[in-house]
């Protein structure tokens, strides 16, 4: 093995909406109700692709939302980047591809504004280079976002591992031919797998 692509939220962070909201509302009302609108797969689908802006999102959500709950969703939105801890382990992870000689790569379904901002995102100061799907227009489990990270870093997907949670976004990595690993919440796991590499 030569490289690792890993995937990033609920692999390297915790993407937990009602975790988010919780962090700007204490009503436990209003946070499954904010946490539902706000990260509902009809705006985050479209997200992802880039075919939706941010400013629409907020938009769209406030509509199902009640009027006080308006300002606090729009700053949810535009600071959940920063209420995404690590999962504990996960730069032991990095740090064996490290220790490997591997090239440390992410491959990750998540929007413009993320994308944007993932300088400010410290676990991925440690990652050699990213594709975001947002930005190249393509989304796992796609078989052209495969080709498209292989191609942009001259990976070898015979000679590549991709660790993703989602067990289609695996499915479609190990059809386009990637080395796969299905991601269980389990860093200790990982990272003796990554060592037996």
């Amino acid at each position: 093995m030569n490289n690792v692509i890993f995937d990033f939220g609920q692999v390297l962070v915790k993407f937990e909406p009602k975790y988010m909201v919780s962090r700007y509302l204490e009503d436990k009302a209003d946070i499954d109700l904010v946490s539902s609108v706000l990260f509902d797969r009809l705006y985050w689908d479209r997200l992802d692709a880039g075919t939706i802006k941010d400013s629409e999102v907020v938009a769209l959500a406030c509509e199902r939302l009640p009027e006080r709950l308006h300002a606090v969703t729009e700053n949810i939105y535009y600071n959940w980047i920063y209420n995404i801890p690590e999962i504990e382990g996960m730069r032991d992870a990095v740090a064996i591809c490290r220790e490997k000689g591997f090239g440390v790569y992410l491959l990750s379904n998540i929007s413009h504004y993320f994308a944007d901002r993932a300088n400010e995102i410290p676990i991925l100061a440690l990652i050699d280079g990213c594709v975001f799907s947002a930005k190249c227009g393509l989304v796992k489990p796609s078989r052209e976002i495969f080709a498209h990270i292989c191609k942009k870093f001259k990976l070898d997907p015979v000679k590549t591992l991709f660790v993703d949670d989602n067990e289609n976004n695996v499915a479609g990595a190990r059809s386009f031919g990637l080395n796969t690993y299905l991601f269980d919440g389990n860093s200790s796991a990982l990272c003796n797998y990554l060592r037996s590499l």
